[in-house]
């Protein structure tokens, strides 16, 4: 019950739709009912052809068939039976249209609460998901976190809703049935009623093991998302090494996995139904022999049209029954749908601002890191990094494969704080300023040249929403794409495909390049921005970074040495540890790792 009173907070402001949604069902339960008791006395009074004086009196306040056959009666007393038949008729007309009105009104306001509570708990998800750090995203799989945004939410925002519906409008109709049936014959109500207990305790039982196959099943539906997106992205690795029937195979165990889980949770959830209606159909005939015998042998007071309406009302005592042992099977799913997404909402970022962070305005001075130390999990990846960047230099960090360089630059932006040291923008500690301002300060071009399925336009202006037509183009004119960008179909408003499929790598690198350009950043981070490309491409690119990198401090990763020949001060990183610093002249001199890393790159070229 926690996890669902939890979920069920996600439906706030609940009032502004609860209040309404019980006025319309209370009012839509007392008009389907008064509908049942009208059945009784048209049958007295209208059909049998006993005198109108015959009729019973009511004995109590509670019978109200018995009320209703004395206004009937006076009715015919004045009008005779043909006009009382005609106000019968309009009052059972006007009764039916009334109950469906406010039926319809009822589930209107509950629609609007499902559809509230669903955009509260998604919105609540994805920017949960947005402000998680990025090593969250390296030890979590893709499609596991698609399968709670999209699929486990709607299954949560269906289970609370309509709980919460028959929760209230279920029990409240039950008791109206139940009130009529008294006010018939109280001993055959005491002994009909047994049914609701006993079918919820068998129910109880069908349905003990729901809650933990539904979340097998969740998880197993996340599986295949994840298996869908992997496929998806590596379609060309696939055809090319003739796998594709190996990924067919794999994808289809999974499946077949999947498929069981829910025939086996289907085949529970659909027992619980055939249970309550069987255990009512017992209870029926026997009200049927009981109350016949009685009529039959004029022991009591119960008449042929009271019996009627009683097992009239009683067929339909089941149908709250019956939504009531649904919901109780289909409420484990739901539960365990929402024990995934709270486990996502709950999931806590590891880098958040300080509750007095600073604000930094912008870039004056330098950058500097101090004696950095980084661990992934209990491997150390950097150790004591000192480096200083002033204002306006060029920075290349150059090393093996594998030595940190990365990782470090991933540090700058602060996707990641060190384990130790610190590192600082003009003197700030990156842990007391804001995380937006420290980001804000800088660029990114990645050896990944990520594009959104966008247009060309859209894409450079990302970093810039507000940007004008004239600014895109000068900044696709610095990053060399103007061209190119002119040559497609649609110019600027080309779309660019799934992650820029459309385009070819240079292009992609150079679209990212003018987003970047755009962005007008003090600081630009260049992580083997064109270690992809073709030699021509690499050409073009490494002219639109120069023109990048203009005026501009910039931290550069680069494959091919000879494009940061030029740097201000050359860092060279191995095993995590700073081995050499200097400019380019300075390390060939030391005759060190930088001078054999140069050396066989020219061995190789």
């Amino acid at each position: 019950m926690k996890t669902y009173f939890r979920l069920l907070s996600f439906a706030k402001p609940i009032e502004k739709f609860a209040i309404p949604y019980v006025i319309a069902t209370l009012f839509a339960i007392i008009f389907n009912t008064f509908l049942f008791t009208l059945l009784g006395p048209l049958l007295e009074t209208l059909f049998i052809n006993d005198a109108p004086t015959t009729l019973s009196k009511a004995s109590s306040s509670l019978d109200f068939m018995a009320k209703f056959s004395e206004q009937i009666n006076i009715w015919i007393d004045h009008y005779g039976k043909i006009e009382t038949l005609k106000y019968v008729c309009v009052v059972i007309v006007v009764t039916v249209v009334f109950s469906n009105l406010f039926r319809y009104l009822s589930q209107r306001y509950m629609e609007d609460l499902r559809v509230h509570t669903l955009l509260n708990l998604r919105r609540t998800v994805f920017n949960n998901v947005m402000n998680l750090h990025i090593g969250y995203f390296n030890n979590e799989r893709k499609g596991d976190i698609i399968s709670k945004v999209a699929s486990d939410v709607q299954v949560v925002q269906f289970t609370v809703t309509n709980t919460l519906q028959v929760v209230f409008k279920e029990p409240v109709q039950l008791i109206f049935y139940v009130i009529v049936l008294i006010s018939i014959s109280l001993k055959l109500t005491l002994f009909s009623l047994l049914v609701i207990p006993v079918s919820g305790f068998i129910i109880s039982k069908i349905v003990k093991r729901l809650r933990q196959q539904a979340k097998e099943s969740h998880e197993s539906f996340a599986k295949m998302i994840g298996f869908l997106d992997e496929s998806l992205s590596g379609i060309k690795i696939i055809k090319a090494f003739n796998s594709t029937q190996r990924v067919k195979d794999k994808f289809d165990d999974e499946n077949k996995f999947y498929s069981f889980l829910n025939r086996k949770m289907v085949r529970r959830q659909q027992l619980a139904s055939p249970v309550s209606q069987t255990l009512g159909v017992l209870v029926v005939v026997f009200i049927v022999l009981y109350g016949g015998t009685m009529i039959l042998t004029g022991q009591g007071d119960l008449t042929p049209s009271k019996f009627l309406v009683y097992i009239a009302t009683f067929s339909q005592v089941m149908q709250p029954v019956k939504a009531l042992t649904d919901s109780f099977s289909g409420i484990h799913s739901g539960i365990a749908a929402g024990d995934r997404v709270l486990e996502l909402i709950d999931t806590k970022p590891e880098l958040q601002n300080k509750p007095n962070a600073q604000t930094v305005n912008g870039f004056e001075k330098a950058l500097t890191l101090e004696n950095v130390s980084f661990n992934y999990g209990d491997k150390q990846i950097l150790k004591n990094i000192n480096i200083d960047i002033e204002k306006g230099k060029t920075i290349a960090l150059v090393g093996p494969s594998g030595g940190g360089k990365s990782t470090l630059m991933d540090l700058i932006p602060r996707f990641h704080d060190p384990k130790s040291g610190s590192i600082k923008i003009d003197g700030l500690d990156f842990r007391d300023a804001k995380i937006e301002d420290v980001r804000a300060q800088m660029g990114t071009v990645n050896q990944e040249s990520f594009l959104f399925n966008d247009t060309i336009f859209n894409n450079i202006a990302f970093a810039k929403p507000d940007a004008t037509e004239a600014e895109v183009i000068a900044a696709a004119k610095i990053a060399n794409a103007h061209e190119f960008i002119l040559n497609t179909e649609d110019g600027y408003q080309s779309f660019v495909g799934d992650r820029g499929n459309k385009l070819s790598g240079g292009q992609r690198q150079r679209v990212c390049i003018a987003r970047a350009v755009l962005a007008n950043p003090p600081i630009m981070l260049l992580d083997e921005a064109t270690s992809a490309l073709d030699t021509e491409s690499e050409k073009l690119v490494q002219e639109a970074l120069n023109n990048l990198m203009k005026n501009r401090t910039s931290i550069v990763i680069a494959h091919r040495l000879s494009t940061i020949q030029h740097a201000d001060k050359i860092v060279v990183i191995d095993k995590g540890e700073v081995v050499e610093t200097g400019n380019h002249t300075e390390l060939m001199a030391k005759n060190g790792l930088y001078r054999r890393l140069i050396d066989m790159q020219t061995f190789n070229d």
